[in-house]
């Protein structure tokens, strides 16, 4: 999934910043925001949603946490409301065009909470169940009627 290789590389540009210089840290910030919205987008797309509605609410993350689909992750209290504030605080803009705005960006330690909370209960939400092993009797006759 897309949204697991911005985790990734999120978790990898973490190491890049450098103190005092704002703008080395908006790739560390920018891309946990994004995969965040992926996944929201991939839960929400699995769900049902057109692709044109989930357009239709570009950036903000705190309209997706509100939709029926979204609820069905049960996300801790916390993390809604940093999905909030991250739509409110307009972080992902702010990461874009400004990065000398960085003294108002989430600490990092919260924004990969929130986006290693998000990961895991999207995934187990659209993830196919495991498949159970036939046992050995019932897998050759499967196999012989081309099953």
């Amino acid at each position: 999934m897309l949204a697991d290789e911005y985790r990734g590389g999120a978790h990898d540009l973490l190491s890049r910043g450098r103190k005092g210089q704002p703008s080395s840290w908006a790739p560390a910030c920018m891309s946990p925001i994004h995969a965040i919205e992926l996944y929201r987008n991939a839960l929400l797309l699995h769900k049902g949603h057109a692709p044109a509605e989930i357009r239709g609410y570009q950036h903000d993350l705190a309209k997706r946490a509100g939709l029926a689909a979204a609820k069905a992750l049960r996300l801790r209290q916390r993390t809604l409301h940093h999905l909030g504030s991250l739509s409110a605080g307009r972080e992902y803009r702010a990461t874009r065009c400004g990065p000398e705005l960085g003294g108002n960006w989430t600490q990092l330690n919260r924004l990969t909470a929130t986006l290693d909370e998000v990961s895991a209960k999207v995934g187990a939400a659209i993830e196919p169940a495991p498949r159970v092993a036939l046992p050995a009797s019932l897998s050759v006759l499967s196999q012989a009627s081309g099953a």
